[in-house]
């Protein structure tokens, strides 16, 4: 099963691509909106046909990786299905990591074998590194043939086949994207107020990315509970009450504070780092009692 299509050969579809034509792998076809964009990635990938038409791309491959939007998965599934395709032991396996397999149901009652496969990494262009691939777990849900080749697949690239349920991929997605995109947005957030006491953005960056990569570097050797430091896991009432206070005219970033530290509150309590009075004092003190 060698031959691949890519249908949606954008960050994701294209680093991927690539990562798959250095295994080995066949990527025979492509598909983007416009030429353009589909020939720039497959200059990139290093070989393959461009398109604009899924049809002819999907036609093409024995195994078709859907790289779409969330949105346009269902559409594109629909006419494919309504296609002239056999899609007799083809394989189709959409790269989302919200929707199951079964949003490919039209496919599959076409003979089709159906998969999702998400890889739980962010691609920031098309010119990834192929080693981006590699130690990188991979969500896996579908059907049992499906399941083998993916697996296969992911053990190519040196990475790690995560297999779920249907049921569990909004909680597992939700991780994911609280993981990395929140993690960007607090970044951001603790910028714009180092902004607000007149940092330049660039010099607010240069300050606080040792501080991420040490907490990175702790939360990799040990765990989050015992990488956790600050104001809230010492019980330093005084220090959070200078926090709220300096941020009471930021009403957006008084909130997430509040929120953020009575999850870390959460964490104090689990771990038996302070005593009950002491959480009861501080929750108290961040509903505003």
């Amino acid at each position: 099963m060698n031959d691949i299509s890519i249908i949606g050969a954008g960050r994701l579809g294209t680093s991927l691509g690539h990562a798959l034509s250095k295994k080995g792998y066949r990527i025979k076809a492509l598909s983007c909106r416009t030429y353009s964009s589909a020939e720039e990635s497959r200059q990139i990938i290093g070989e393959g046909t461009a398109f604009t038409d899924n049809i002819h791309t999907a036609n093409v491959g024995e195994l078709v990786f859907m790289c779409l939007p969330d949105n346009k998965i269902v559409p594109v599934t629909g006419k494919l299905a309504s296609s002239n395709i056999n899609f007799s032991k083809k394989y189709i396996f959409h790269c989302s990591g919200l929707f199951p397999s079964e949003i490919l149901e039209p496919l599959k009652a076409k003979g089709a074998l159906t998969a999702s496969f998400h890889p739980i990494q962010s691609f920031s262009n098309k010119k990834t590194n192929p080693k981006q691939f590699e130690g990188i777990y991979i969500g896996l849900e579908g059907c049992s043939e499906a399941l083998s080749l993916a697996q296969k697949i992911v053990q190519k690239l040196q990475g790690h086949p995560l297999i779920l349920q249907a049921k569990d991929k909004a909680l597992y997605h939700a991780a994911c994207s609280t993981a990395s995109n929140f993690f960007v947005v607090l970044l951001d957030m603790a910028v714009s107020l180092l902004k607000n006491i007149n940092i330049q953005e660039e010099k607010a960056f240069e300050m606080l990315l040792p501080l991420v990569k040490g907490t990175l570097h702790n939360v990799k050797k040990f765990n989050t509970s015992a990488s956790l430091t600050g104001p809230v896991i010492r019980g330093d009432q005084k220090s959070i009450q200078k926090h709220l206070d300096a941020l009471e005219n930021l009403p957006s970033y008084y909130e997430t504070y509040k929120k953020l530290s009575l999850q870390a509150l959460e964490i104090a309590e689990k771990e038996k780092k302070l005593t009950p009075k002491k959480i009861k004092e501080l929750r108290n003190l961040l509903a505003g009692k």
